[in-house]
Parts: structure tokens; sequence; C-alpha cells
């Protein structure tokens, strides 16, 4: 026990101890923290549906109707008619044959890529992707080769010469929006180059379901090669405001994950609240509300973004709705993040691992129904903190 004591000590004199923060009450634009209200900056909840009334009474209904849990995973006696009816709902929003619901985002790319990849096969992975991914690839035990983050180039380079050699599948995986950088990936001149060398092409689009693209149906719907991809990873609890994740894919695809995606067959699967809540999610983001939603969600990014960008400020090249703002060493970092809740403005700084060593920032995420005065506000306010520095 001592050792850990000590673990503890020196992570807090290096500026990394992290520990969890409670909110009181719903997600909003703003939230009661340590019984003080403060503008919410760090939330994922781009189109502000985690508190929306209809989600909640699709969740409440259907707990009345069909009980609190699902009672079993999938392949026991926990497959209902609603997991059905949500699958057949995402292939139709992502335009595949099929989709298979994932428990959480990290269970899914875990369980995909375990899945789906074997020590014959070769991944290629961006620098950036998500620890889910990195994991993925190690439960794989497929040859994970990373290219430089989102350089085209180079990944062309290790196809070429891996071409020689090749044995089994090729997938190439990646992020669509990054989460820590907020940029999105090259997605059309990656599906180019799947096609050019018989590669799968998998987007974990987390960040991007939802909220990108004119009918929401994420990042590579922005960047007009939605049809390219062959293996679209989303969540149901970020911009769609519940819980869970999904892969959109063929059929044979969806049928091997259920027979050897390990996080798949052995979770009880989701409870019917959460399917219910996430298909009247997608019924939101189809209708015109959706639609103003992801409107006045960009409105709020460039309100935020506008004088960050004017006064010099480095924002890692983002151009969606996940702000960051580079800063320096962990102790500066959450320092800056201390004195910015003072002012009540709740965002979180980020430090190693998450990000590399010297890439530390100040994560914003700004969402639909943010005031867009308040967050013009909050920018100068975190121009104040990060100018009175030393």
């Amino acid at each position: 026990m001592e050792n850990y004591r000590r673990e503890l000590a020196d992570l807090d004199r290096a500026g990394m101890l992290r520990s969890l923060r409670t909110l009181e009450g719903a997600q909003g634009p703003r939230v009661l923290l340590d019984g003080r209200e403060v503008l919410l900056l760090c939330s994922n909840n781009y189109l502000g549906l985690a508190g929306h009334p209809r989600l909640a009474r699709a969740a409440a209904d259907a707990a009345l109707e069909f009980g609190a849990g699902s009672g079993a995973s999938r392949l026991v006696s926990g497959s209902l008619a609603l997991h059905a009816e949500l699958e057949a709902r995402i292939a139709a929003f992502k335009g595949t044959e099929a989709a298979l619901v994932f428990n959480s985002g990290y269970a899914a790319n875990t369980g995909i890529l375990q899945g789906l990849a074997g020590p014959d096969d070769l991944i290629f992975s961006d620098a950036l992707n998500h620890a889910s991914i990195i994991d993925g690839c190690r439960l794989s035990r497929a040859r994970t080769l990373v290219y430089p983050h989102g350089d085209v180039d180079a990944l062309e380079g290790l196809m070429r010469r891996a071409q020689p050699a090749r044995r089994g599948r090729w997938f190439i995986v990646t992020d669509g929006v990054f989460s820590m950088d907020g940029d999105l990936a090259p997605l059309s001149e990656l599906a180019a180059l799947k096609e050019r060398y018989d590669a799968l092409l998998m987007v974990d689009d987390a960040h991007g379901t939802g909220a990108l693209g004119a009918t929401g149906r994420g990042s590579g719907e922005a960047l007009g090669c939605l049809a390219r991809i062959d293996l679209h990873m989303g969540t149901l609890g970020k911009a769609l405001g519940g819980f869970g994740a999904f892969l959109a894919a063929s059929r044979p695809i969806i049928d091997i994950l259920v027979n050897r995606s390990r996080p798949f067959i052995f979770s009880t699967s989701l409870p019917p609240a959460v399917l219910a809540a996430a298909l009247a999610a997608f019924d939101l983001v189809d209708s015109e509300e959706g639609r103003s939603r992801r409107e006045r969600l960009e409105h709020n990014r460039e309100v935020f973004a506008a004088p960050l960008r004017a006064a010099g400020l480095d924002l890692c090249g983002s151009t969606t709705q996940i702000l960051p703002i580079l800063t320096s060493a962990p102790q500066p970092t959450m320092a800056a993040a201390r004195a910015l809740l003072e002012r009540g403005i709740f965002l979180q700084g980020i430090r190693p691992p998450t990000v590399p060593e010297g890439r530390c920032r100040l994560r914003a995420t700004v969402m639909s129904d943010h005031d867009p005065q308040e967050l013009a506000a909050a920018a100068e306010t975190l121009l104040e903190v990060l100018r009175a520095q030393p």
C-alpha cells in the first residue's frame, strides 16, 4: 500500500494526479459543480441531447414497458427486439447492410479489431488514434504499423514497402475526428489508398456522428466519402446524448463479430431504456430540429474559436466543436484550468499520457445550446487567464 501512496505523491508533484469531479443535476450548458453553477465547456454532449425531453421520455417509457435490464448477453437471452430495431436504424443511417451495438466506444474498438484481425493481418494506424484503437490493435495480435498523423504519403510508403511480403488482410484504421486535436482525418485520400491496396477502411467517428455532415452522418459525409468507408464505428453517448456504441458494416463483418468479438460475446447487453433513447436520438438528428442544432453548433464553434485564433493561440488545427488550446507543461496547464473554474468556467486540462509530452492543452468543447454571448465572454476570460500566467 505504501508503494501506491508514494506513486500518488509523485504524480501530484508532477502535476499529473487525476481525480473525479462530481456534477449535480442534469447535463446542460450550465451545471452545478461543488454547489456552484458553472459554464460547462468539457462535455461531449454536442447537440444538447443528453437532457432532451424526447430522449428522457423514450427511456422512461421503455423501462416501464420492458424493465430495467436485458437479463443476459446477446448470445444467451439478452438480444431484445429493441436491439434489432436500433441496429437496423443504425445501418440505414450509415448506409450499410447491417450494424452491431456495443456497450461502449472502448468495447467497440477493442472488440472490432480483436474480432476481425489476427496474426497474419496488418493494421495501419494513425499516430494520434484513440487509446481504444491502440489497445484493439494489441489485442488483435495483428502486426501494426503506425503512420504519422494524417500523413497519407507516409502511409502509402508503408503500404508499398509491405506489399511484397503481404499475407493476410489489411486494415487502415483512423479516428474521423481526433478527440484531442479536433481535426479531421483525410478520409477521401485514405479511401483511395484502401481501394488501391485492397484494404478495409475503419473510421472511429465517435465525435463526428450526429454532429458533422449535412444530415449528421459524420465526418465521412462532411468529407464526401461516406459510402467508401467499410467499417463505421460510432458512439451513442456523445452527440446522440445517450450511452453505448456501434459498428455499421457489411453483413459478413457483423456476423463474424457476433462469433468472435469478446467484448460483445461476454457482456450483458444494453438495457431497454438506453436503446429507446438512442432510437429517439436518431429521429432527432434526422429532423429539422437536428439540422438546426448542427447549425447552432457550428455557429457557436466559430464564436468561441475566433477570438482565440485572433490572439494567436495554437488550436491544434481544429475545424470542429473540439477546440484545444495548446499550453505547455502539466503544472501551468492545470493551474489555468483551476483559475478558469474559480471564474465559473469548467473545462479540463489534458496531460500525458492522453497527449504526447510537450503537448498539454486546455480542451474546450462547445454545444449547440450554449449561449453565444456566454461563449464569447468565456473566450475572453480564457485569454485573460493565460495572459496572467508567468
